[in-house]
């Protein structure tokens, strides 16, 4: 959702969250496995993004709007244990099903019970992932049978975790679709807004937050947009019941939204008042110090509003359902000390367990780590937004350095990416229009750091993002259609996912993949020590231009030298390695041995009498560099 970026900070109820706070009662949370654990992962985190919804379905019809029975659907069955064990040999070791839960589409399941979502206040016909209608139930279009769509994902987790993959699953914490309700919710629990003062604007305990006496009014549609491209629906009529109105997604407080506000979901009150004071007391400081143990212990006895406490069932549910790990949509338009509560809940149940956020705000990234207890969040407005500049020729390297150092200290809690369902494909011509061009900035993104590397299906082999699938464009694989993937239904090829219909390019660079995020997984030195390169080399290496970047990552007697070309053109580079890494690697003078990580063949590196190393190397166009230094 970060291409709303721009509405969020203009929101006031988002900015007003924005800080470590706290609050709740129950009792504290137990340490104990509540389900059995999938076969160990091992090296660094390498997750691969997918929808469901788009990546078994091998129709080629992409007719734009098309419906279900034109463009066809993927489901939880299209995981095939041999599916899923060609994307655990690329290299992944979790699999985040993205758009896995209920959200709100326009098809009619009403013969398994579910009522029909309104297309005025749905995105597309498909719907958006992140519109989730009912948290504790499946998107019923993924199931064979969509009255056993929970048994179907039940089974996908298992044979996910078979085939020795961790699973993924959005949890969306600061809105819900607007017509939620839930039909799989366990006894004792209760939706959200049953509960709710309607004849007020705000009360702690309400989980949403009202325009008292104004009906809420569907969008002016702009640019000429029509739901369902104007196809006949019975329920289009430019009107949604909802009295009184609710606040939209982003915080928008108007009865009737704006067409690019969040209009299809309504925000949760999580206790933050329409001024953007706290109705809960803040989190002591000091518990950037603790771990989850003593977060969980401060909960113990603390009154939280109804929102906190629903979340907490939500993740209680998916936790004894034998998920992994949760990506948090948006979280940082939600309170630190909600997550502090959360986090610290789920890691007393399983420490094991991945939480990602999704957050653009830098100057917090340190609050969501250490009171929020996160594990990763991402680092778009960094490293990505940085590497995207230089990708698309609009800036040098240089500024990598800086963002480096902005990081210490949590370096290896940012995930790294160059695709996700949010951004343009590298091959897209709106980006860099060359899936090659990715091939230096992967090497980059996946070895600078022991942080997690995300991987958005069909990256892999050069997906392009092409074709106006109706509400989703060109350059984003779509979220909100029926669509298929032209890329992955060649890598598919009948069923066999052995690649066989893919172009000699496209094998090629998920060949690179392959070695790329298998060598990142089983290297101990991405965890170890760092340091940069570059700002150096800018001053003493010959040849050495701001199209290159460069580093060095060490542990033990690993130690790893990376350099990237970033440039369209060969580079001739004579690359120095300072004195003072030089004495760290106990280096004495004399020639030492350079091996490809990535490639056959490698180089040499020759210390002089003084300590400087030197490296002479030929630099293909878009290409990189991985040398293990033998003694």
């Amino acid at each position: 959702m970060n291409r709303f970026i721009q509405l969020l900070l203009a929101s006031s109820i988002a900015a007003a969250t924005l800080t470590a706070c706290d609050t709740n009662t129950e009792s504290p949370a137990t340490e104990t496995a509540t389900h059995s654990a999938p076969a160990a992962t091992s090296g660094k985190p390498v997750i691969y993004q997918v929808l469901p919804r788009l990546f078994g379905n091998t129709k080629d019809t992409n007719k734009p709007w098309g419906t279900i029975e034109e463009n066809g659907v993927g489901k939880f069955n299209d995981f095939t244990p041999e599916a899923l064990e060609q994307i655990r040999a690329l290299g992944a070791n979790y699999i985040w099903y993205t758009g896995a839960l209920h959200h709100a589409m326009v098809r009619d399941y009403s013969d398994v019970g579910i009522a029909n979502d309104d297309p005025d206040v749905v995105k597309g016909r498909a719907g958006s992932p992140y519109s989730v209608k009912d948290y504790y139930s499946v998107n019923p279009d993924l199931a064979e049978a969509p009255g056993k769509r929970l048994e179907e994902f039940r089974a996908l987790i298992e044979r996910s975790h078979a085939a020795g993959l961790k699973v993924i699953i959005d949890i969306v914490p600061n809105h819900v679709a607007r017509n939620y309700h839930s039909l799989a919710k366990p006894e004792g629990v209760r939706d959200f807004g049953a509960d709710d003062d309607t004849s007020v604007e705000y009360a702690r305990d309400n989980n949403f937050y009202y325009v008292p006496g104004e009906p809420f009014l569907v969008p002016v549609a702009e640019d000429g947009y029509q739901p369902l491209n104007g196809e006949a629906n019975p329920l289009v009529d430019g009107k949604f019941d909802e009295m009184p109105a609710k606040w939209t997604g982003n915080g928008s407080r108007a009865p009737q939204p704006a067409h690019n506000d969040w209009y299809e979901a309504v925000k949760i009150n999580f206790g933050v008042r329409p001024d953007g004071s706290y109705d809960f007391p803040e989190l002591p400081a000091d518990y950037a110090q603790k771990d989850y143990r003593e977060h969980a212990a401060f909960w113990a006895d603390k009154d939280v509003p109804s929102s906190w406490k629903k979340f907490r069932q939500i993740t209680d549910y998916w936790l004894t359902f034998g998920v992994d790990g949760f990506r948090y949509d948006m979280a940082g338009m939600v309170p630190v000390a909600f997550w502090s509560y959360l986090n610290s809940s789920i890691k007393m149940q399983n420490p094991d367990m991945l939480l990602l956020a999704e957050i653009y705000q830098p100057d917090l990234y340190r609050d969501y780590v250490r009171l929020g207890k996160m594990d990763y969040l991402y680092d778009k407005v960094g490293t990505y937004d940085a590497i995207r500049a230089v990708m698309e020729g609009k800036a040098g390297t240089d500024p990598l350095v800086g963002i480096q150092q902005s990081l210490t200290g949590i370096e290896d809690n940012m995930l790294r990416f160059l695709e996700n369902h949010d951004e343009q494909r590298i091959a897209s011509p709106e980006f860099a229009g060359n899936a090659e061009a990715g091939i230096p900035a992967m090497v980059v993104s996946a070895t600078i750091s022991g942080a997690p590397t995300l991987v958005y299906f069909g990256q892999e082999l050069g997906e392009p993002g092409a074709g106006d699938a109706g509400f989703g464009k060109a350059s984003r694989t779509t979220i909100f259609d029926y669509w298929s993937v032209p890329t992955v239904r060649r890598w598919i090829n009948g069923g066999e996912f052995d690649g066989g219909k893919l172009t000699a390019e496209e094998q090629s660079l998920r060949s690179f993949y392959q070695r790329l995020l298998n060598f990142t997984r089983a290297s101990e030195a991405l965890g170890g020590e760092y340091r940069d390169l570059h700002a150096y080399n800018r001053e003493n290496g010959a040849g050495y231009s701001d199209k290159l970047f460069s580093f060095a990552r060490w542990t033990g007697d690993e130690r790893l030298l990376v350099i990237a070309n970033f440039a369209d053109m060969e580079q001739a580079v004579q690359f120095s390695v300072p004195t003072e890494l030089v004495q760290q690697w106990q280096l004495a003078s004399g020639e030492y041995a350079l091996t490809d990580q990535l490639q056959t063949g490698g180089s040499t590196m020759q210390v002089n009498p003084q300590g400087e190393g030197a490296v002479s190397l030929q630099l293909a166009p878009h290409s990189a560099r991985v040398l293990k230094l033998t003694r």
